[in-house]
């Protein structure tokens, strides 16, 4: 299951350690999570259902779902896709059926005097968006510290192994790890604090947020807040979608460009946006066999070039397909897929079933809000930015004075835009403390000019018409 060649990265694995996992002695790399070693050791089966008591996978590969809490050490509930391997860590399941050994004493809190850290700008987030703000707001001398509950820092980027298009100034034909690379050594240049493993758990008044760092709870009292929490991936209802072996795409590009693990040996993916197509087109360069694309819309949504490649290589994009049922014991084992018509309704007859141990989701992306809405922003729905999303200016300025947002939490599109949305609210957290300046507006006219560029266009609409109906609305 492991890579150990690539056309394009370089696996730069860790220590070898082991690590106990319900009584075998699995092997590790230092610098993995324990999802991630599991699967290189063939168990894909990482939790099951309270209720049901049915298998469950990993799905999204960032902490946000439930699907691979396992007891660690003794722990319970821990999220083992962004959780690291330690030699000799102790790793089981964990059911209703098996609930964690000892005294539930031994895990309640322990109290002590939390420490309070102040900062000029405290970013939740330390993707493509949360990193350009720090960038940045460090030009004009503000103090950030960037919040990211992953060990790995760089969001999005680090899994994307695809040239950007572009400008110069979006790092045009600059792979996407790259690019990462770039913006953690800019923030870090311009003073940016960068915790890892650190989890914000609340919002509370006069900006002040709640962390837990290194099983410790802290207080930042910033000046500024940015939210730049990102998305979670959409998941689509037919029967057997829970199986292990059903991932999120944006799981198959962390296993598989980040830690050089592939998912499976042959793959249906669906969605043929740009995401799908370029997962497809990653899993073929690893050597992974792509059984077929379907989309529900009657077109390809993704970029020419993207989609191009797959159909030279005898992939099948079926467009007003849709996923009808999945099935397998215990692990995915096929896939049946279904024609739709112009309602979304199945068409008898078209049913095609493929025998692949992978089904990929590329069906969307939902913003992470739950901060925002916890603190009190005021917050609309917006279809084409992907449901929920805080109304803010366009200085990314949300209803709370001094609290922004920027990237897939503001509004779902590519990695360019979370960018440039970034610098503009680095840009104007400065400008709040700083008072106007011609720098500061002229910076600000450049990366509003450069963002309304990107969304002129076909692939820029839903973009584009969603935040102009937010701004109406702000």
């Amino acid at each position: 299951m492991r890579l150990e060649q690539h056309p394009i990265l370089e696996f730069h694995r860790g220590r070898r350690i082991t690590i106990d996992f319900e009584g075998r002695n699995v092997p590790a790399f230092e610098g993995e999570p324990i999802a991630a070693a599991l699967h290189a050791a063939g168990v894909t089966t990482l939790s099951h259902s309270v209720r049901t008591h049915s298998p469950r996978g990993l799905f999204c590969a960032i902490g946000k779902c439930a699907a691979c809490v396992m007891e660690v050490n003794g722990i319970p509930n821990v999220r083992t896709c962004i959780e690291p391997v330690r030699q000799g860590m102790r790793v089981r399941r964990q059911s209703a059926e098996h609930p964690p050994p000892g005294n539930p004493e031994n895990f309640m809190p322990r109290f002590h005097e939390p420490e309070t850290v102040e900062t000029d700008l405290a970013i939740v987030g330390g993707g493509p968006a949360g990193l350009s703000a720090a960038v940045y707001a460090g030009r004009f001398g503000l103090r950030s510290i960037v919040v990211e509950e992953n060990y790995l820092v760089g969001g999005q980027l680090i899994k994307q192994t695809h040239k950007f298009f572009g400008s110069r100034s979006h790092y045009a034909g600059v792979r996407g790890v790259d690019i990462a690379a770039i913006l953690i050594r800019e923030a870090r240049d311009t003073g940016a604090d960068i915790w890892t493993s650190s989890s914000v758990i609340g919002y509370f008044p006069e900006k002040e947020l709640g962390v837990i760092r290194n099983g410790r709870y802290l207080r930042i009292r910033a000046r500024n807040i940015l939210v730049a929490t990102g998305a979670s991936e959409k998941m689509i209802s037919f029967p057997g979608n829970d199986l292990p072996g059903v991932y999120g795409a944006g799981a198959i590009q962390t296993l598989m460009n980040v830690h050089g693990i592939i998912p499976g040996r042959r793959v249906l993916m669906v969605g043929a946006g740009n995401i799908g197509v370029i997962v497809a087109y990653q899993l073929m360069q690893a050597g992974v066999q792509v059984a077929a694309v379907c989309e529900g819309l009657p077109r390809v949504g993704a970029y020419l070039v993207h989609s191009a490649k797959l159909l030279r290589l005898g992939v099948p994009i079926l467009t007003a397909h849709t996923v009808s049922k999945a099935w397998g014991n215990g692990h995915l084992k096929g896939v049946e897929i279904q024609a739709v018509d112009s309602r979304w309704q199945p068409i008898a007859g078209t049913e095609k079933r493929f025998e692949v141990d992978t089904l990929g989701l590329a069906v969307g992306l939902s913003p992470s809000v739950e901060l925002l809405s916890q603190a009190g922003a005021k917050m609309c729905w917006v279809s084409e930015l992907g449901g929920y999303v805080a109304r803010h200016d366009e200085f990314m300025q949300t209803s709370i004075p001094g609290v922004f947002v920027a990237g897939d939490v503001a509004g779902i599109e590519e990695a360019s835009a979370a960018m440039m949305e970034g610098r503009i609210a680095g840009i104007h957290a400065a400008r709040r403390l700083l008072g106007p300046s011609t720098e500061l507006d002229s910076l600000h006219r450049e990366q509003a000019a450069e963002l309304a560029v990107m969304r002129d266009g076909p692939f820029g609409e839903k973009a584009r018409l969603g935040n102009q109906r937010l701004l109406k609305e702000a």
